[in-house]
């Protein structure tokens, strides 16, 4: 093993610099620091995409009884690349992504909510859901979350999807509560 000590590597004009070959570990010791003040390419990609959006005091939703509803928000808080609209995140580049979302459900009257689903879709498919079947006793308010990683790729979209089922008649709809009762998150991993 020998040691080279620079102050400056240069490639040759018109070319690019190469450290190691494939299937070579490049170690860099505890306690360096490396500093980029050009382009990083492969580098990571954490912070890079990210979003969370929830829904306000004045926008709760009504849904239907026993159906699927997507989830509409209007007040998004965060989104680094402008990749959600229209109530959906559009993936911008293919990696892995983390995406989270809480749903707060609630009946006009007392003890109607039967059955409570927040689901996360992927082009349009169920990919994750959190339910909760109440058959002992009814609610009037109930939240669920949800979470999950997925590999995704470039211009695969994610939406929230909430199913309520409920005994007699009553209206359900999903809180805007302005304390992020009803959110949807998510970000880029790698």
């Amino acid at each position: 093993m020998s040691e080279i000590q620079a102050n400056k590597l240069s490639p040759s004009s018109g070319t690019a610099l190469q450290i190691g070959d494939s299937g070579d570990t490049i170690t860099i010791p505890s306690g360096a620091t490396i500093t980029n003040s050009g382009t990083a390419t492969g580098f990571g990609v954490a912070g890079t995409e990210s979003f969370y959006v929830s829904k306000t005091g004045s926008a709760d939703q009504t849904l239907t009884n026993q159906t699927y509803t997507k989830m509409t928000f209007d007040s998004e808080g965060v989104d680094t690349g402008s990749n959600f609209a229209s109530d959906k995140y559009t993936v911008p580049s293919a990696g892995k992504y983390f995406f989270e979302a809480q749903v707060k459900g609630q009946s006009s009257t007392d003890s109607k909510i039967q059955i409570f689903v927040t689901a996360i879709y992927k082009n349009g498919t169920m990919v994750v859901r959190n339910h909760n079947e109440l058959t002992a006793g009814y609610e009037k308010m109930i939240s669920k979350n949800v979470s999950i990683v997925l590999d995704l790729a470039a211009s695969d979209y994610i939406e929230v999807y909430c199913y309520l089922g409920q005994a007699g008649s009553t209206t359900l709809t999903v809180a805007g509560d302005g304390y992020g009762a009803t959110h949807f998150l998510g970000y880029k991993l790698a």
